[in-house]
């Protein structure tokens, strides 16, 4: 089967297609100018060249094919150069939909996000949003709701690539955040679930009628706290780390007055959702890819040490 793929050459993206072309369907990609080279297995692809803002090259994108899988998204906004939460996440997921009916494709999987809420951060009501557009339609839906996602990410944007990067390779001590103003107080929660276990989901329900008007939260095997993440990828890459412990509420002060420069690590909208927690249950995924999910452990954080 043809499936078109909307952020096919992103870090989830790629393992998307993979996950397509080893199930024997064909990916079908909308791919801006200037991205072709994140492409992965281009040859195996149909690919049109446009932009999500237009009806006519997402038109193509669908033209025979039978089921389509909404995956754009974003952590932070670019506003001067069209990049924001609201016509990417939302927008362009609504766009997506009604030319999807026109077109006659009735099967659409939407990357959504765990926590996902309206009133919310930008991030999070946005992608509520798209969720109720998918909802609204006459289309057979599957949302998925996954916690932070990481693996192999191949020099793209990932949150274990992002913590080696900021906090455990630079000599300095690395921060462990936690919700209260005291150490003692609850540290903050995730369920980091690997991308091929989120891609093998994605694809399990694209052809299972069962999934049909269902969302499945997706988490990992653990929930584990930020600074025990941090410890694992030190382990993994042969570091020894020294933790200091962090309110979020002090780093949102920061990021209020600095979360505009380039090289701050976060902005206030990441670290509010940060301080709600992540944490989600590994039964959906479980029994969407039949087997226990991969843990967030030494050895699928091996990436980390090319």
């Amino acid at each position: 089967m043809k499936v078109a793929l909307f952020g096919g050459t992103g870090f989830v993206g790629g393992h998307l297609v993979e996950a397509l072309i080893a199930a024997g369907h064909t990916p079908s990609l909308l791919v801006r100018v200037g991205s072709e080279g994140k492409l992965r297995h281009a040859d195996r692809c149909r690919i049109t060249h446009g932009d999500i803002s237009s009806d006519r090259a997402i038109d193509a994108t669908l033209a025979d094919c039978g089921a389509l899988i909404y995956n754009i998204g974003i952590l932070k906004e670019y506003p001067g150069r069209g990049i924001t939460f609201e016509e990417l996440q939302y927008r362009g997921a609504a766009r997506v939909v009604e030319v999807a009916k026109r077109r006659n494709v009735s099967r659409v999987l939407l990357m959504s996000a765990n926590g996902v809420k309206h009133p919310g951060t930008p991030y999070q009501e946005t992608k509520f949003r798209a969720e109720e557009a998918v909802r609204k339609s006459t289309l057979d839906f599957t949302i998925f709701r996954p916690s932070v996602i990481f693996g192999d990410s191949h020099g793209l944007q990932e949150i274990s690539s992002q913590l080696y990067n900021d906090l455990v390779r630079p000599p300095i001590p690395a921060v462990g955040f936690h919700t209260g103003w005291s150490p003692k107080d609850n540290g903050v929660v995730l369920s980091p679930v690997h991308v091929k276990d989120v891609a093998n989901a994605f694809v399990a329900a694209l052809t299972n009628d069962e999934t049909i008007g269902r969302t499945y939260v997706l988490g990992g095997p653990e929930v584990l706290t930020w600074s025990e993440m941090v410890r694992r990828i030190a382990v993994a890459t042969g570091r020894k780390k020294w933790i200091l412990p962090m309110p979020v509420g002090f780093m949102k002060f920061g990021a209020t007055l600095f979360d505009w420069l380039p090289f701050f690590p976060a902005t206030r909208d990441q670290l509010t959702m940060l301080a709600e927690g992540n944490a989600a249950d590994a039964a959906d995924i479980e029994s969407l890819i039949g087997r226990p999910p991969l843990g967030f452990v030494p050895a699928n954080l091996s990436y980390l040490q090319g």
